[in-house]
């Protein structure tokens, strides 16, 4: 069981925040519009507060200080960005998702690496999804396959290394760009290349291996 803020109650928020109340979460939804909240419907058990999403006291009140996740997912990428960046930075949020509309500002939040879903018609079931498997920093979708971008946990390994072959092999797999975490080089990586802990990793890997995964994702922060 997660603690969840969700910030926006159009179509998509309401649908979010729906599922997540049947998934057993405790769901807090943020609306600047008191009236949006007739949306979530009688099966709804989580608490809403009217206010704007990027208001430090309005997400004090919605319990940010002790949030696991926070989906922004107003109508405007602007705001979302807002948000993310405020749950993120200010309050150290371990996962924070945000809606992305307009394809032009797609490179605006890659460069903020913010973890972000697509505005399509199932834009509530992928949040939902991401929510639930807690994995890194989407870039893009390809049918049955997923793009990540994420810092490499290797804090279990005891040598702090493992090569792309090795990594690949175990795990069917990807690895399609790398930086060293100090950010001094970044190179696309052959079978014998070695990756560091806290490497910054771009990977294509199935959906249903995600959670197969999730012990190699470090959190960017």
């Amino acid at each position: 069981m997660s603690n969840v803020i969700v910030v926006g109650c159009g179509r998509v928020g309401s649908r979010l925040a729906t599922m997540l109340s049947e998934n057993g979460d405790n769901v807090c939804v943020i609306d600047r519009q008191a009236d949006a909240f007739a949306r979530l419907g009688r099966g709804f058990n989580g608490s809403t507060i009217q206010g704007l999403g990027f208001d430090e006291e309005t997400l004090v009140k919605g319990g940010i200080e002790e949030c696991d996740v926070v989906a922004a997912v107003t109508n405007f990428d602007n705001t979302n960005m807002m948000i993310a960046e405020v749950a993120s930075r200010l309050y150290e949020v371990s996962h924070v998702i945000a809606r992305l509309d307009n394809p032009d500002h797609e490179r605006a939040y890659m460069q903020l690496g913010l973890d972000y879903v697509c505005g399509t018609s199932l834009v509530a079931e992928d949040v939902f999804a991401k929510i639930v498997a807690g994995h890194g920093s989407h870039v893009d979708t390809f049918g049955e396959f997923e793009v990540l971008r994420f810092s490499l946990n290797l804090a279990s390994n005891e040598k702090k290394t493992i090569r792309v072959c090795d990594l690949e092999r175990a795990h069917d797999v990807r690895v399609i760009v790398f930086e060293r975490g100090d950010g001094s080089a970044s190179s696309i990586p052959t079978g014998d290349s070695i990756l560091y802990h806290g490497d910054t990793v771009m990977m294509c890997i199935r959906h249903e291996l995600i959670d197969h995964y999730a012990r190699y994702i470090q959190d960017q922060g």
